[in-house]
């Protein structure tokens, strides 16, 4: 019985570890061994929000990033979260751009499983029905995920309901995603079998995170129900609030009997040069969690949690987490129990930040709670169920009224291409100052120079030289090998 692995270190590992900032360079000092491994996919950062992130923040060129990932890692399928967006935060442009995006993606050769979300914005009837042929379309697998909660109406039945809507639209999987870490050996012994049940015959993947410690042993009991792919990482991005070590579970599936075909040889390698970056750049390193009861009260994901500490300490409010994450509890009931995932999460922990910080509980409101009240994320999202006192009481605003009676823009394609460069600039140039809203942070990316390169087999001597430059007390080093010599003269020492 053979067990595969998809590989989540560069997009889901550096998101809930490292606030999605694996750079370009760490990721292509492994890239090439990484697609040696034997991983049925990884995944790597694709969509806007990724994309905004490398520009933003990391100064570097995505497109880039992605024509290197194509070229490094040929042999093995790359997949992301994707979907019928864009940007998932905002609303959705044309859809002739959403298609040219995907098609431009998927030509760097970076882009060739599709991981779609189902159930948490209504898009098994707002947009699996004209997403997933396009994605057909273009070559791309098409994998439909099923997010994981807890709630009175998240129940076994609800989730063999979701599998028998989605085994209708044909996908190459289906899988479990507990973004919170929130499953146990327990629930999975009930969860999985109804959904196998329901799933006719489609294969079912397992993904959750370490934030509670029981991954792994989800993981393997998984295994014995009947699941035979497992989303893991390549440690030092493994483990923490990241999905459990790609070698930790290869060995235990293997002691259960389960045949893993990987090369752990290589897996260690690519852990030991991870591991050297992590260290150079004093980047947090995976390690196993204690077990934490609270993680099941207010199921807000470690990626989430991640970019919330972050935030809080530009606002001088990090000592006021705790406070936070028990507010998000309330405002989620609130709200009717919306799954905690990517951008319903965030909403939550935004208004439960804002709670703390007024001190009063809804005196300011985000837009997006009202939306939520008006049904503009769809009945998956909970508004149905949610506060009725709540939803009156946002329904009731000013600004509800602004928000309702705003006109949808009917923006072409065309419109927004003219608006941002017109057709002297290049389709990715387009997209990316879309994203961007423009082109002055691109420039500023641009100005920064080349992405900074870590050491892998090609740049020993660059490194060293690197490293030569700080130590001014070192006049020459000097290199010999058989019969052949180099002498490498630091002249800073001068």
């Amino acid at each position: 019985m053979d067990v595969h692995f998809v590989d989540t270190t560069f997009r889901d590992g550096s998101q809930s570890l490292w606030a999605s900032g694996m750079r370009t360079g760490m990721m292509e000092a492994v890239a090439e061994i990484m697609d040696k491994v034997g991983f049925a996919a990884i995944e790597v950062p694709i969509n806007g929000i990724y994309l905004k992130k490398f520009v933003r923040d990391l100064k570097e060129d995505p497109w880039d990033l992605l024509r290197m990932l194509g070229r490094e890692m040929p042999k093995t399928v790359k997949g992301c979260m994707a979907g019928g967006f864009i940007l998932p935060f905002e609303p959705p442009p044309p859809r002739e751009m959403i298609e040219l995006f995907y098609a431009r993606v998927v030509a760097t050769g970076a882009f060739n499983r599709a991981q779609l979300t189902s159930n948490t914005v209504d898009q098994v009837k707002r947009t699996f029905p004209w997403i997933i042929p396009i994605f057909r379309e273009l070559g791309v697998q098409v994998v439909l995920a099923l997010s994981y909660t807890i709630s009175p109406r998240h129940t076994d039945e609800y989730y063999a309901q979701k599998t028998r809507e989605l085994v209708t639209f044909k996908p190459d999987a289906i899988y479990v995603k507990d973004q919170g870490g929130l499953l146990t050996v327990d629930r999975v012994r009930t969860l999985l079998p109804a959904m196998i049940q329901h799933a006719a015959g489609v294969p079912i993947e397992l993904h959750s995170h370490c934030t509670t410690g029981l991954a792994p042993l989800v993981y393997l009991e998984g295994l014995r129900l009947g699941v035979r792919t497992l989303h893991t990482a390549v440690p030092p991005l493994a483990q923490g609030s990241s999905q459990p070590s790609a070698l930790n579970l290869v060995r235990n599936a293997r002691l259960l009997g389960f045949s893993a075909q990987v090369n752990e040889g290589l897996i260690e390698e690519a852990t030991r040069r991870l591991t050297a970056i992590a260290r150079q750049e004093k980047l947090p390193i995976g390690a196993p969690l204690e077990y934490d009861s609270a993680q099941y009260i207010h199921q807000v994901p470690g990626g989430v949690i991640s970019n919330l500490k972050h935030q809080l300490a530009e606002m001088r409010m990090q000592d006021r987490l705790n406070e936070v994450l028990e507010e998000s509890v309330h405002v989620r009931k609130d709200l009717g129990y919306p799954i905690m995932i990517t951008p319903l999460s965030q909403f939550v922990v935004t208004q439960a930040a804002i709670n703390i910080a007024t001190e009063e509980r809804y005196k300011h409101v985000i837009d997006e709670l009202i939306l939520f009240a008006q049904g503009v994320y769809g009945e998956d999202s909970g508004y149905t169920v949610m506060d009725q006192n709540l939803k009156d009481r946002l329904l009731s605003t000013r600004r509800a009224a602004e928000l309702a009676s705003r006109q949808k823009p009917n923006v072409t394609l065309q419109d927004l291409r003219a608006g941002l460069g017109g057709t002297a600039v290049s389709d990715e140039e387009f997209l990316l100052r879309y994203i961007m809203k423009g082109d002055q942070e691109i420039r500023t990316m641009r100005a920064a120079g080349q992405p900074k390169q870590y050491l892998n087999s090609a740049l020993p001597i660059v490194r060293l030289l690197e490293e030569l430059k700080k130590h001014r007390g070192v006049r020459y080093v000097s290199l010999q090998r058989c019969g052949d010599s180099l002498v490498l003269e630091n002249r800073s020492a001068a």
